[in-house]
This record gives C-alpha cells, structure tokens and sequence, in this order.
C-alpha cells in the first residue's frame, strides 16, 4: 500500500551544511544528480545553496550545481548569509566535527553551531530542518545483543557524544515550544561508502596488512551504514510529513560483529581485487579497550584529544540500533548491505588513487 503521507520532496531552495563531506556530499549528489539506491525522493533537480568552510574543495559541488557559501557555523553573521532568502526552503545539516584539534571545539561546532544554524534558519521562515546527530549520545549498549531504540537515554561518548547530547537537547526544546519550523533529529553510526576520508582507507590497508586490532573476542557488534542508505533515510526524513519532531536512528538492516565486518573486508580485497590479504594477527585483550577508555576520559577531561585513544577504546564495546521506526513511519529501506558496500568503497579507493 502506498504511503500516503510520503511525497517527493518539495522545496524552493534545498540548504546544506557537510556538503564537501563523507556523507553531506552523498547527499549533495543525490539532490543534484541522482544516486540510484536513494529513490524517487532524489530528482536531481533541487536548487541547492551549500555552507562550505574556507579551504574545501568545492569544484564538484559547482560541477553538480550547488550555490556555494563559504563560511563557518560558529560565525552568525555566516550563518545569517547562508539562510538569507530562504523562505519555505529546508535545511539539511550534515557539519559537524567528529576528530578535533581541541575538545573545545566538539562543543563550538557540534553543539553550538547548530544552535546558530537553526536559529538563523528560524528567522529566515526556513520550513524544515534536519539535523544529523550520532550514536555516541547514547553511548554503548549493555551487551552484544542489545539495540538501542529512540527511546534509550542518554549516556554520552566522550566529548563528542556530549555535544551531541547538548545539541539533540537543544532541538528537543525548540520542538517542544512547538515554533513554526519543523525539526527532525537523524542518528547514524559508522558509516562507509564513496568519498571516504583517508581514516576509512586506513582502515581497509590494516585488514590487508593484517593488523587490524581485534580487542577482544571481536563478538561485539557495530551498526553500520553505508552512505547511500544513510542519503536515502535523510531525505526521506526531509520530506515525510510524520517525520516532524521525530528522532529517528539510521543504518544498516543489521549490525554486524566486528569479527564479520574483518572477514567481509578481507573476503573482498581477496576475491573481489585479486589482492593478498594477510591473516590478521592482532588479537589484543579487551582490558586494552578499556585501559584506552580510561585515557581516552582523563585526556579529555584535560582538553586534550587523541584520535588513536579514542577510537581504541571503543574497540571491544557493541554499539548497535534498531532501524524499525525509520522503516515503519519513514518508509526507510538500506539497499546495501556490508559486503556490496565495501566492495563499492574499495573501488571508489582504487579509482581515486588511495593506495591500499
């Protein structure tokens, strides 16, 4: 039965912030030149206005279309400029910081950037806005087996999950004082696909290497998602009309254990690229996880970040959702599963000159 309540999104004027990034530049290309997996929900057709900080490369937004702003969240007057005119129009805002210079800057930009954004874009008569946010708000489940859903509370990872907690807060308010423009909250975990930053590269020549660590028996569990699936729940989270003031989690049909995710990526690099995929002998006890939580905690505590620390000490832990009501009110169907969509990333990788 069709849903009646889904219509293909309609705006003016699309407004995009994370455009030059991972994921904001699938979603970019969806709005502006189709991606198949995304569906009907992306025409090609939209005009798109993208808040790019100075620096990024821009010329495949110009290429695809999208009116470029160059500016940064932090600055109002920026802010201001990018939703000038902006009347009717939607707000997709993908920005965020995940691996700071600083742990100041997790709150500058998460939480208070947002913050700029959607009060601008309330001013300006902005219609709807989406807003991505995180699993680390939540923080890790109990055990392997369990799912958060959007009704679990908050338990915030590190400083990032705390901007983000303070930033979903803030949206709960505006939500609550029940303002004109409407506000929807999108989690998504890990995620991989095309366009990936060369952190997700890494990742790939460590399997290869045989050096990935395992911390752990590696049963733990990851929801992941692969960027078209994520571009696809957006704009579905854009467009629907139930989705108003809603938080919906998006990824993956299924998480996958750390061990399976390996494996897969090994698989593909093996069979699918005729590469030489050496066994993966690094095998670490899960006290290493969470001796690097603990460092991980006392450094930012102390404003000081370290990628490798943090990304270690979440390692051994299952962090995994239940995509249900995504797909029950939103509609919301991943296409790709992991191993066509690390194929697909890998390609990308090859194509693009990363050497893995």
């Amino acid at each position: 039965m069709q849903d009646t309540n889904l219509r293909p999104l309609n705006a003016p004027l699309v407004l995009l912030t994370g455009a030059a990034g991972w994921l904001g530049g699938r979603v970019a290309a969806a709005l502006t030149t189709e991606v198949p997996d995304v569906g009907f929900l992306a025409t090609g057709s939209f005009r798109v206005r993208a808040l790019v900080p100075a620096g990024e490369d821009v010329s495949q937004l110009r290429e695809q279309g999208l009116e470029i702003v160059t500016g940064d969240i932090r600055n109002m007057e920026c802010v201001r400029s990018f939703v000038a005119g902006a009347e009717g129009a939607v707000l997709i805002h993908m920005a965020g910081i995940i691996h700071p210079r600083t742990v100041a800057q997790f709150e500058a930009i998460n939480t208070q950037g947002t913050i700029n954004l959607v009060t601008a874009a309330q001013k300006a008569g902005v219609r709807r806005a989406v807003v991505m946010s995180s699993n680390s708000p939540i923080g890790c489940n109990p055990h392997p087996d369990h799912r958060f859903t959007e009704e679990s509370h908050y338990n915030p990872w590190g400083g990032y999950g705390r901007s983000k907690m303070l930033m979903e807060e803030a949206l709960r308010e505006e939500i609550a004082a029940g303002g004109q423009m409407q506000i929807v909250i999108v989690r998504a975990p890990w995620f991989y696909g095309p366009n990936q930053p060369p952190r997700q590269t890494l990742f790939f020549k460590m399997v290869k290497d045989g050096r990935f660590p395992i911390v752990g028996s590696g049963r733990n569990r990851r929801s992941m998602g692969y960027t078209d699936n994520l571009a696809q729940g957006v704009l579905l989270a854009a467009a629907h009309e139930q989705a108003a003031g809603e938080i919906f989690w998006l990824a993956d049909e299924t998480p996958y254990s750390m061990n399976e995710i390996i494996d897969v990526v090994g698989k593909v690099l093996r069979e699918d690229f005729g590469m030489t995929v050496k066994p993966n002998q690094l095998h670490l006890p899960a006290v290493v996880g969470d001796v690097a939580r603990m460092v991980d905690v006392t450094l930012q505590h102390a404003g000081i970040y370290l990628q490798q620390i943090h990304v270690l000490s979440e390692m051994n832990k299952t962090i995994a959702c239940d995509i249900t009501k995504a797909r029950n009110v939103l509609g919301y169907m991943p296409k790709i599963a992991l191993r066509d969509g690390m194929r697909l990333s890998i390609d990308w990788c090859l194509k693009h000159g990363q050497a893995i």
